[in-house]
């Protein structure tokens, strides 16, 4: 950014960027000092090349260059605006379109067949029979088989607690009924927990919770470090190009135009209009606005510190109380302001966050893919030890991660191979519990993990901008220790399941 000064001009050419399109302003000031600040971004001698223009015999010219905005442009995000008082942000987007795997899963279940298992348990034969011999047929047909007739000799069905347990509206009233069904479900479960805590499953349940947490702790704290590191370096990338402004005197001068990035200290403003204006990361520190008009402005991070603002009308605007710290009013005007969510981000939203997520996301289809196709040839231990251990080194090697491209790079390969330790954990996990218990086995240990997400989330987060040894090392030594014990589980390849 650069101040042009024109002290005897008639005309003034603006030149600004916003959304990195060149846009030409022209203002007739009279014969008033005037300082034209742009939001570009390049040197101090270019601009003034730039702005400055060509005045040649009384005439004005057009500037003999325009800037050329960058090929790779900065991703602030995007939105549209449906009136004046609702502003539809990408955020908004992004939430919708995640929304989206639920709405079709809702969908799916309606298609989805019922447990066999359970149609059996509460009685429900016919039904279950005719899921069981649609799962034959299907198996036949993907082998090539013909198709044999399905036949069932013997089902054998476990009995449920609660069905030796029968309470006569007679017998109670209809909370001492609700009462008995509410502990014995809870019985139940306790007894699963139990049962998969008996000595033939004690180690099993020991070592797959720690697997289990240790997995969580390093995967979900990553992956809420990743974001928050790209964002801490753009905001000092941000930063670095911040300019400060001393002494403006401006009057009588209409903006219309995007201001960026910018600190005004010690200006005095009269009579000028900010009409249409976009204002992002712009403070007006110890500034004095005397007879100003604001209409139809929006900010983002924008705030008038200790300033004096005298017969000044704000219209239509989002610049709220909180906007104004410690400031002065002398008749100041606050008409029709803004209403709806006006989210105040920081930088407006910035596209690249969900970039960083959608890559992440979309680098573990090939590790879905490769553990898919050799889940059953190399076994699910030998899956789950050497993923975990090659996660670890990719996380070793984040030390080496100082740049914005770096993080994501790292971050999809750390996301493709760690994908594969999740999907074996979840097989191995069931099959090493009887059917009636694996459910509950399953639950325990899932909810294992989201508590080891919790802390993985909270002590990463705490680390962004101070330091990243420790989330490397922690990452890297949780993954190392749960993958060398997840050797030590019994391999379910070709074992029958119970």
């Amino acid at each position: 950014m650069n101040v042009v000064e024109l002290q005897h001009g008639q005309v003034i050419y603006i030149i600004n960027f916003t959304n990195h399109l060149s846009h030409i302003n022209l203002a007739t000031a009279g014969s008033k000092t005037y300082n034209a600040v742009d939001g570009g971004r390049q040197t101090a001698a270019e601009r003034k090349h730039d702005c400055m223009g060509q005045i040649q015999g009384g005439k004005e010219t057009m500037p003999s260059s325009i800037p050329r905005c960058s090929p790779f442009p900065l991703l602030i995000g995007w939105g549209f605006s449906m009136g004046t008082n609702y502003h539809f942000h990408s955020w908004r987007v992004f939430v919708v379109v995640c929304s989206l795997p639920c709405i079709a899963s809702l969908v799916a279940l309606k298609f989805m067949p019922e447990s066999p298992r359970f149609l059996l348990e509460i009685g429900k034969h016919d039904e279950a029979w005719m899921i069981l011999k649609q799962v034959h047929d299907t198996n036949m047909r993907a082998k090539g088989e013909p198709e044999r007739v399905f036949t069932v000799a013997n089902i054998k069905t476990p009995k449920q607690i609660d069905e030796f347990i029968e309470i006569q509206c007679s017998t109670g009233t209809w909370y001492q009924r609700s009462f008995v069904r509410v502990t014995t479900t809870l019985k139940q479960v306790m007894d699963n927990v139990i049962y998969c805590l008996t000595a033939q499953y004690r180690m099993n349940t020991l070592f797959l919770a720690i697997v289990w947490f240790s997995m969580a702790l390093s995967y979900y704290g990553l992956i809420v470090w990743f974001p928050d590191m790209i964002r801490y370096y753009q905001e000092e990338a941000y930063k670095s190009r911040e300019k400060v402004f001393n002494g403006e005197s401006v009057k009588d001068i209409t903006f219309n135009f995007t201001l960026e990035n910018q600190i005004h200290r010690n200006g005095t403003y009269f009579n000028d209009k900010f009409i249409k204006m976009k204002f992002r990361d712009v403070t007006f520190e110890d500034s004095v606005f005397e007879e100003c008009y604001f209409e139809d402005v929006t900010s983002s991070e924008t705030f008038f510190k200790n300033c004096t603002i005298i017969k000044t009308v704000f219209f239509n605007t989002d610049l709220y109380k909180h906007k104004f710290v410690e400031c002065k009013f002398v008749n100041a005007t606050f008409l029709e302001q803004k209403k709806g969510c006006h989210m105040d981000f920081e930088r407006d939203n910035d596209f690249l966050v969900y970039l960083v997520g959608f890559l992440g996301s979309l680098s573990v289809l090939p590790g879905n893919i490769i553990s898919a196709l050799l889940m059953d040839k190399i076994g699910r231990i030998k899956m789950i030890g050497g993923s975990m251990l090659i996660s670890a080194v990719c996380c070793f090697f984040l030390f080496f991660g100082n740049s914005e491209s770096a993080m994501i790079g790292w971050q999809c390969l750390f996301c493709g191979t760690s994908i594969a330790a999740w999907n074996a954990l979840d097989v191995i996990t069931v099959e090493l519990y009887p059917t009636h218990k694996r459910a509950t086995a399953f639950g325990i240990l899932n909810g294992l993990c989201k508590i080891g997400a919790i802390f993985g989330n909270a002590i990463f987060a705490s680390f962004v901008g101070i330091t990243k040894v420790v989330p490397i090392l922690l990452a890297s030594s949780a993954l190392v220790a749960g993958g060398l014990l997840a050797l030590r589980l019994p391999e379910t390849r070709d074992q029958v399941l119970m």
